[in-house]
C-alpha cells in the first residue's frame, strides 16, 4: 500500500504488459517469507524468471504479487495479491488480498473457503436469465454472440483472481475468459471458487492444472455448478463467430 497512488516507475514487460516497482517489491517480500519458512518448496511468480526446477518439487508456491497491475497504476481498487501452494498439480491452501478493498479470501481443501472469517457460498442460479457476469456492457452485447445474454454486466476488476472470486462469494454467477490466461492468476481463486461450491475449468472443460512445464490455461468458465457447461457452450459458440467474423 506505500506503492499505491504514489509515484512508482512503471514500465511494459512487452507490449501492453505492464509492471511497477511495487510488482516487484511484493514479489521479493513474498519470496522472501514464503521460501525462507519453506526452503524446499518450488516457486512460480509472475515477476521472477522461471527455474524448471519447480516441477521437481512435491509442494510449490505460484504467486502473482499484484494481479491486475493496470488497476494498480490507475489508482484503481481492481488489484488483489494472489498466493496459493499446489501439490501434485492442485492448490491445496489460497490466499487472495485486496487491500483497498478490505478484503482477505482465504481456502483450504477441504475446508471451504471464507472472507473475513464468513464461509463463502456460490449464488446457486439455476437459470440464465438475470445471470450476473463481470463483463464491460459493450462485450456482453457484442453482435458476434450467437445468442443474446439475457444477463446483467456487474463491475469487472482487472485482477482475474478477483473476478473469480466474485463468482465464489456469490456477487455474480459465472466469469468467462477465452484467451489464454497464467497459472499465477488463477491458482489461489480456482480453489477459493471450488471450496465456495463453484466449478472452473478451461474452455474445453477440462479441470485446471497447475506447475505444469509451459504454466497457461487456454481459456477459462468459472460458474455455479448448473450453469457452468451451458456458460462453457456460449464461450465456445462466441469465439467461432468472432474468428469467422474476424476471416
Amino acid at each position: 500500500m506505500r506503492y499505491f497512488r504514489a509515484d512508482n516507475t512503471v514500465w511494459d514487460k512487452s507490449p501492453g504488459n505492464p509492471v511497477s516497482d511495487a510488482d516487484l517489491a511484493v514479489d521479493a517480500y513474498l519470496k522472501d517469507r514464503l521460501l525462507g519458512a519453506r526452503p524446499g518448496y518450488g516457486w512460480l511468480s509472475e515477476e521472477t524468471a522461471d527455474a524448471p526446477d519447480r516441477l521437481t518439487r512435491d509442494r510449490v508456491w505460484v504467486v502473482d504479487p499484484i494481479d491486475g497491475t493496470r488497476d494498480f497504476i490507475r489508482g484503481r481498487d481492481g488489484w488483489a495479491v494472489s498466493v496459493a501452494l499446489i501439490e501434485a498439480g492442485r492448490p491445496v491452501l489460497a490466499a487472495l488480498a485486496a487491500p483497498v478493498r478490505g478484503q482477505l479470501f482465504v481456502a483450504v481443501a477441504g475446508r471451504g473457503a471464507h472472507l473475513g472469517g464468513v464461509r463463502l457460498a456460490v449464488s446457486g442460479r439455476h437459470d440464465l436469465a438475470g445471470l450476473g457476469l463481470p463483463i464491460e456492457p459493450h462485450n456482453l452485447h457484442a453482435q458476434w454472440w450467437p445468442e443474446p445474454w439475457d444477463a446483467i454486466a456487474v463491475e469487472r476488476p482487472n485482477s482475474i483472481a478477483l473476478r473469480t472470486a466474485k463468482v465464489a462469494s456469490g456477487e455474480c454467477d459465472a466469469w468467462l475468459e477465452g484467451r489464454t490466461v497464467n497459472e499465477w492468476d488463477l491458482a489461489a481463486a480456482a480453489l477459493i471458487l471450488t471450496e465456495a461450491g463453484g466449478l472452473i475449468t478451461d474452455r474445453a472443460g477440462q479441470p485446471l492444472r497447475f506447475n505444469q512445464p509451459d504454466p497457461v490455461i487456454v481459456g477459462v468458465v468459472a460458474a455455479t455448478p448448473a450453469l457452468h457447461e451451458e456458460c462453457r457452450r456460449r464461450l465456445n459458440a462466441g469465439l467461432a463467430a468472432l474468428a469467422a467474423r474476424r476471416r
